[in-house]
């Protein structure tokens, strides 16, 4: 494992877990107003609330340049790492296009995921990766096997509220009038790569949890038990904790973790937004 180094886009959300298995992060930039800040760095899920109360705007993302790409790959390049980066997914960003671009530099030293996914469903991809390198697979072997698991990783959330969604478009004034007063929550999830609005579920936040379990075990009988995650925007804590309990009722998945999502997914989701995420078979 040691001549593979795994990177990813800060937006992978693995927080103490990326740490943990040395995963190499590359900021996305959040920009408040006329300020510009990277995620993950020096701003705050906090920063975002604040600013969107104050202001009623959603915050800005950018990408990293390809030039802040190939300085970002160089530095592990020069120390005789093969790169396996993971990045949030092309229909969401721009990010793939230029790490990708970046990558044509280092002579096929660098490896370039679009990972169809964002938040923890790209962080998956990355523990998978770790999982087989510590297993002594080639960086080209890791290659093509992350990429075909990215079709069987369930990216899905349930938002609290959509004033979020509203603000960036991505969902009608009458559906977020419909969340918000007649607590209708969406079912929010990846498809090929780009975020669509599923199954509707109606109730507080609790009940909405509990049925969107229950639907993912249907949905997927089969999954990968190595682990899952649980990531939320800063939701209520009984919220979380009553999710954990539910997964672990109803999965059995070797290890549960929880992870707090970082700035740019926090700044079009917003608060209370909660997901399980895993790998399916």
């Amino acid at each position: 494992m040691s001549y593979i180094q795994l990177t990813a886009d800060s937006t992978c959300d693995l927080g103490v877990y990326g740490v943990q298995r040395n995963v190499g992060i590359m900021p996305l930039s959040v920009i408040l107003g006329k300020d510009t800040f990277r995620d993950g760095v020096d701003i705050e899920p906090k920063d975002i609330f604040a600013y969107v109360e104050r202001t009623g705007e959603l915050p800005k993302t950018a990408a990293p340049s390809i030039g802040e790409y190939e300085e970002f790959f160089r530095g592990y390049v020069e120390q005789g790492k093969t790169v396996i980066h993971f990045d949030i997914s092309a229909k969401s960003s721009s990010s793939y296009q230029y790490a990708a671009e970046a990558a044509k530099k280092f002579g096929g030293k660098v490896f370039v995921v679009d990972t169809k996914a964002l938040s923890s469903g790209q962080g998956l991809l990355v523990m998978k990766a770790s999982d087989l390198a510590a297993e002594g697979k080639s960086a080209e072997e890791i290659f093509e096997t992350v990429n075909a698991l990215r079709d069987k990783t369930n990216t899905s959330f349930i938002p609290d509220r959509l004033d979020y969604l509203y603000k960036g478009g991505r969902c009608s004034r009458m559906s977020m009038y419909a969340a918000n007063i007649l607590k209708v929550h969406p079912l929010i999830e990846m498809e090929d790569g780009q975020l669509i609005a599923a199954t509707k579920y109606r109730g507080n936040m609790q009940k909405c949890i509990d049925k969107y379990i229950d639907g993912l075990a249907e949905k997927y009988p089969k999954y990968d038990r190595a682990r899952c995650f649980i990531t939320h925007s800063t939701a209520d804590p009984e919220l979380v904790e009553f999710a954990k309990r539910k997964v672990a009722a109803t999965f059995s998945f070797r290890e549960v973790l929880e992870t707090v999502a970082g700035s740019v997914i926090t700044g079009h989701c917003g608060r209370n937004t909660l997901g399980v995420l895993f790998i399916a078979e």
